[in-house]
C-alpha cells in the first residue's frame, strides 16, 4: 500500500513539485518520497495514540471538500509537519513550504478518501491502509460480531455510536499494531526512498 501511496503523492506532484521552481530538480523525487512519509507516518501516529474515530471519521467525510480537510486537525498537523521538512531538509523559506504543503497534502489526502470511498477501485481501501501501516497486526480486515473497519467507518462516520466489545478490540488491535510499527520501522522514509528508484 506504500507503493501506491507514493504512486498517488507522484501523481499530484507535477505542479507542486516538479515544476516548482522553488524546489531543485535533483529534490524533486525526495521531496515525493517525504510528501508519502509525511501521509503515512502521519496516519500511523494518529492510529498509534488512539484515534482511530478521528481517522474514520476523516475517511467517512468525503475528500472533494478542500476546505474542510484544510480544518482537518490530522491535515494540518501534516501540513505542519511537511511544511517543517521542506524548510530545514530542503531550504525553503516559510511561505515556499507552507504553500507547497498547503497544496499537496490536502489534494494527497482527498484524492485517497475517495480512492479508499471508491468500490470500484481495488487498489485503495481503508482496509489496506490501516493494514499497511499498523503491520496487518490486528483485526482490521477481519470481519468480527462488529463487522469489521467497514462497521467501524459506518457507525463514526454516520454519526452512530461505536459500542460493544468487538468494535473496542478492533480499535485496539489497530492501536497496538500501529506502535508495534513505530519502534520496529520508527522511519518509513528509507522504504518509501526505494520506490523512486
Amino acid at each position: 500500500m506504500l507503493k501506491e501511496l507514493f504512486d498517488l503523492v507522484k501523481g499530484h506532484a507535477n505542479e507542486t513539485v516538479i515544476n516548482n521552481p522553488d524546489v531543485p530538480n535533483e529534490k524533486n523525487e525526495e521531496v515525493v518520497a517525504e510528501a508519502t512519509n509525511t501521509v503515512a507516518s502521519g496516519l500511523r501516529n494518529v492510529v498509534a495514540g488512539g484515534g482511530v474515530q478521528s481517522l474514520l471519521n476523516l475517511f467517512g467525510s468525503g475528500g472533494s471538500n478542500k476546505k474542510g480537510l484544510l480544518s482537518n486537525p490530522i491535515v494540518s498537523m501534516m501540513m505542519g509537519h511537511f511544511a517543517g521538512k521542506l524548510m530545514n531538509k530542503f531550504g525553503l523559506n516559510n511561505n515556499q513550504a507552507n504553500q507547497l504543503s498547503g497544496n499537496l497534502i490536502p489534494d494527497v489526502l482527498g484524492s485517497l478518501i475517495n480512492k479508499t470511498n471508491d468500490p470500484n477501485d481495488s487498489g485503495f481501501s481503508l482496509e489496506k491502509l490501516l493494514g499497511s501501516i499498523t503491520g496487518n497486526k490486528n483485526a482490521a480486515t477481519q470481519s468480527t460480531a462488529g463487522g469489521g473497519i467497514s462497521d467501524l467507518l459506518k457507525q463514526f462516520g454516520g454519526g452512530g455510536q461505536a459500542s460493544g466489545g468487538g468494535i473496542m478490540d478492533i480499535i485496539k488491535g489497530l492501536a497496538g499494531g500501529a506502535q508495534q510499527q513505530q519502534q520496529k520501522n520508527g522511519n518509513l522514509l528509507d522504504l518509501i526512498k526505494g520506490f523512486a528508484k
